[in-house]
This record gives structure tokens, C-alpha cells and sequence, in this order.
């Protein structure tokens, strides 16, 4: 209920406009920040923001809370509300902000799930028949390559790929460009795409990946055609487009142990971000100790 479209109020749009050009938040994250702070405004009904105190946003926090938001979700709502009093402060006038210092339910830590290698593997192994499946074979395969996320995997044009130096450049959460290596299977699956991309693509459009009209790909498209693919190659877990950037942490990790590297490539600013994958299982962390310390080596 909470959720249905009304009117954008004038704040709103200014906040917005805010985000995108000053903060050069991407219109991914911008829309999410719109639809929590919408919730505000209609938890809050005809009360005027500014008139809010902590006892209000406690209870909005507790209604929701209610109606099934995770801990996280909530944290996320209390940063959303609270950036946009910051705004109304700064820019029109208001008082004070009822959000500081409100903490959120403690949400249970859960670890991303990722695929296996094997299962990885299968997922990359579709057949390709026709320019759609090459499409969708070269978005997975850099997916999981390079552990792009969603808006970026969208964002890319061919001119940020470098096969040469097989790396592509991205542009990440605040407009941060960097530069992510390229496995060869996905070099070898880009290449078939743009042999036959210019069949589907509209002649003016400059995308590397489009959808069936010709214009660059929509992020809801990706997440349908991987469950749709993960399902025919016989992947019983529901497969999105996160959790391929979650395996190729875990895997690139397990394999290294580069946690810095590992940071760098997933354009993550702080390394705290970095270690949810250091989530190696135990027979992983069993074999690196007996092959590494000394009093761990069996007697001959």
C-alpha cells in the first residue's frame, strides 16, 4: 500500500535532481531513494515533514518493521529519510533532523550466496542459436568474468571494452570509472555478440547490449533472461544477476586469497564491503592450513 504511485512532491523532485547532478548518484540508486522517501510522505499523510519528530519516525519505522521489512531494508529507509532532511535543512528551511541518532532492528547477518564453480559452469555452458542467446551468453559470462553489477553491466558501450588488453572499463556508484580484467571465455563471448549485435541493435544505438527493440537493454530484461536461462540449464536455485558478481568475489577470492584486489575490482570503497566474501567453507580453510603451517604437516 505503502508503495503506490501518487504525485512527486516539489522536495522530492528538487532532492532528486540533487542526487543526480551534484552527487552523481545513478538513477538506479536515485529511484530507490525516491521510493523510501514517497513512504515518508505517505506514513507521514497530511503532517508536514518539517513538523516530524523521532516519536513519528519510530512508529513509521515500527509499521514497517510490521509489514515485513528486513532489518536492512529498514537501515536503508532510515539513511534514505535522513540524507532528505539533511536536504530540507540545507535547502528550505527546516529545523531539525528526527532521524538522527535512530538506529534501525538489528537484522540477522546472512551471507550472499553464491554458485558453485560446477554450477557456474553449467549456467555458462547454453547453446547459442540466434543473436538473442549471444547476447544473453556474453552478459552472463562478463557478469560472472569481471563481477559487474546490474546498472553497470547496462551502462557499458562497445567502446569501453579493450580485448587487446582484455579489461573493460566501468562506471560504477558515484560515477567512479574503473578498470576490471576480462576472462578469455568472456572476450570469446563479446566477440560473437558484436558479430551479430548490428541484427538486432537499432542503427543509431550506441549500447553494447540491447534488447529485442533495438534500444539499450533494460535491468528487469538481464534478471528474466538469466532466470529463464538458469532454469533450462538445470539450476534449481533462483539465479539473478547479483549473485553471478557474488561468485565470481567468492571464487576469484578462494582462489587468491586477494582480498585487496578482489575490493578493487568490485569497485567497493571500503574493504569492510570486501570481506562478506572471506565466507570460505571450512574444507577450503582446512586445506590452505595443511599445505601452509608447519605444525599442521603430517610426520613422513
Amino acid at each position: 500500500m505503502l508503495d503506490n504511485p501518487a504525485p512527486v512532491p516539489a522536495t522530492l523532485e528538487g532532492y532528486l535532481a540533487y542526487l543526480n547532478n551534484e552527487r552523481n548518484y545513478s538513477p538506479l540508486t536515485a529511484e530507490n531513494y525516491a521510493r523510501d522517501i514517497r513512504r515518508l510522505f505517505t506514513l507521514a499523510g497530511a503532517t508536514p515533514l518539517p513538523d516530524l519528530k523521532s516519536h513519528h519516525i519510530r512508529r513509521y519505522i515500527a509499521q514497517l518493521h510490521g509489514g515485513g521489512l528486513s532489518g536492512r531494508s529498514l537501515a536503508r529507509v532510515l539513511s534514505s529519510w535522513r540524507g532528505f532532511y539533511n536536504y530540507l535543512m540545507r535547502d528550505h528551511d527546516c529545523k531539525s533532523n528526527p532521524c538522527v541518532g535512530l538506529r534501525p532492528p538489528k537484522a540477522p547477518k546472512t551471507l550472499p550466496h553464491a554458485l558453485s564453480p560446477d554450477e557456474a559452469s553449467k549456467l555458462m555452458d547454453m547453446p547459442v542459436e540466434n543473436p538473442i542467446d549471444a547476447r544473453d551468453k556474453a552478459m552472463f559470462e562478463l557478469l560472472y568474468s569481471s563481477g559487474l553489477r546490474l546498472a553497470e553491466l547496462v551502462g557499458l558501450d562497445p567502446i569501453d571494452m579493450d580485448f587487446a588488453d582484455a579489461s573493460v572499463r566501468v562506471t560504477g556508484k558515484g560515477n567512479k570509472t574503473r578498470i576490471v580484467p576480462l576472462g578469455s571465455h568472456a572476450i570469446t563471448a563479446l566477440q560473437a555478440w558484436l558479430a551479430v549485435r548490428e541484427q538486432v541493435a537499432k542503427p543509431d544505438e550506441t549500447a553494447l547490449f540491447v534488447g529485442n527493440r533495438g534500444a539499450r537493454i533494460a535491468p528487469r530484461t538481464v534478471e528474466l533472461q538469466l532466470q529463464k536461462w538458469a532454469i533450462k540449464q538445470g539450476l534449481n536455485t533462483g539465479v539473478h544477476p547479483h549473485m553471478l558478481r557474488h561468485s565470481f568475489a567468492t571464487h576469484v577470492l578462494q582462489s587468491s586469497g586477494d582480498l585487496r584486489a578482489v575490493q578493487e575490482m568490485l569497485g567497493h570503497a571500503s574493504i569492510s564491503t570486501t570481506q562478506v566474501y572471506t565466507h570460505l567453507d571450512f574444507q577450503y580453510l582446512a586445506k590452505i592450513y595443511d599445505g601452509a603451517h608447519p605444525r599442521a604437516k603430517k610426520k613422513p
